[in-house]
C-alpha cells in the first residue's frame, strides 16, 4: 500500500511495509505540476501489466515494481484492486503510477485539486 501526502509543492508517495522489498522502492516524490490527474480504472488493473523489470508479479496476489507497457514506464504497487488508483505523470521517471491506497476517493480528490 502507498501513503500519499502533499508537502512543500510535492506529492510524496511512501511505500509501506514489505511492499518496499517487492517494488524495489520506498518513496517517490513528484512536483505538484507533474501530476496530470488521478482516477480509478478497473481495466488497467485487470489488463496486461507489461514487461516486469525490476518488480514482483504474483497473479491474483501482488503486482509491485516497474513495468513497461506500450512504451510507457509504469510503477505498480497493488494487492487489492478495489483500492487501486491510476496517477498520470509528465516529465517524470514514470509515466504512470498504479497504486493501492487506503482511501481512493480522498486521494483522487487531493491529486485532482478538489
Amino acid at each position: 500500500m502507498i501513503n500519499v501526502t502533499r508537502k512543500d509543492g510535492k506529492i510524496v508517495f511512501d511505500v509501506e511495509g514489505a511492499d518496499k522489498l517487492w517494488s524495489f522502492r520506498s518513496r517517490l516524490e513528484v512536483p505538484d505540476k507533474d501530476v496530470c490527474g488521478a482516477r480509478r480504472d478497473p481495466f488497467v488493473v485487470e489488463g496486461s501489466h507489461g514487461l516486469r523489470l525490476p518488480g514482483t508479479y504474483v497473479p491474483g496476489l501482488l503486482t509491485a515494481g516497474t513495468f513497461y507497457h506500450d512504451d510507457r514506464r509504469i510503477f505498480w504497487d497493488v494487492h487489492h484492486p478495489d483500492n487501486a488508483i491510476v496517477v498520470e505523470l509528465v516529465h517524470e521517471h514514470y509515466d504512470e503510477l498504479v497504486i493501492e491506497v487506503e482511501n481512493p476517493d480522498a486521494v483522487i480528490a487531493m491529486l485532482n485539486g478538489r
